[in-house]
């Protein structure tokens, strides 16, 4: 079964120098209807002005990942990490026992990016933070593994058992998607038709009880594809 939920539909807040549409309650957008998806909690839509940013604040016991989809982001935390995150790449913080960190636009552009948390397997584990540069190219027959609970499978690791895909997928193109638990789809580029049902750049859509969906692009597209264990 799949769920459609239109960018229009999104919580929504402007702060000035962010711009944020929220997929579930966050900060101060709440929906009782919209707390989270399985071990997946947040997933914000935000566009950072230039210049502007999150100062220094606490995180711990979650997996932040960071995907960019226009812009870059430079990111600075307690534990000595530093590192600049552009366009297409993402980075991962496990916050564990607790990390502060500064996520902050340094560009002469506004960034925008998706803020992703998900709930860890485990509580108070050693914070981490790693960031990764992945192939722009289209994708061929599959969309690229991108994070994943396993180590040492050529993407970025978190303390869950959970995968997120995604990539380029050309005009015309159709891709068959296998799930191995339930997945929250995000389309940050084009439009797509997802098992007949049309969706647009923003959109999200969550899928339950299905093992695969069926992916055609109407215009090239950039779709990601969040995998999650319902608790």
């Amino acid at each position: 079964m799949i769920t459609h939920i239109p960018y229009s539909e999104l919580g929504n807040a402007d702060y000035g120098w962010l711009n944020a549409h929220y997929h579930f309650s966050f900060a101060h957008y709440f929906n009782r209807k919209r707390m989270g998806f399985g071990v997946l909690r947040v997933i914000n839509d935000d566009i950072i002005k230039a210049g502007k940013g999150f100062d220094t604040h606490h995180h711990d016991n979650m997996e932040i990942i960071t995907y960019v989809k226009s812009g870059a982001i430079t990111h600075k935390d307690s534990k000595g990490n530093e590192g600049r995150t552009g366009a297409g790449d993402l980075q991962v913080m496990s916050a564990g026992t607790g990390i502060a960190h500064s996520e902050f636009n340094n560009e002469d552009e506004d960034t925008s990016l998706y803020q992703i948390w998900i709930t860890p397997r485990a509580q108070n584990l050693e914070p981490r933070w790693e960031a990764m540069s992945f192939p722009k190219k289209e994708s061929a027959n599959q969309l690229p593994l991108l994070v994943s609970g396993t180590p040492n499978d050529g993407a970025l690791t978190i303390y869950q058992d959970a995968y997120i895909y995604g990539g380029q997928i050309s005009e015309n193109k159709n891709i068959t998607h296998n799930i191995h638990n339930q997945a929250y789809i995000l389309i940050s580029k084009g439009h797509v038709e997802i098992d007949e049902i049309k969706m647009s750049k923003g959109d999200g859509a969550e899928v339950r009880d299905q093992k695969s969906i069926e992916i055609s692009a109407l215009t090239d597209s950039e779709i990601l594809i969040i995998d999650v264990p319902s608790k």
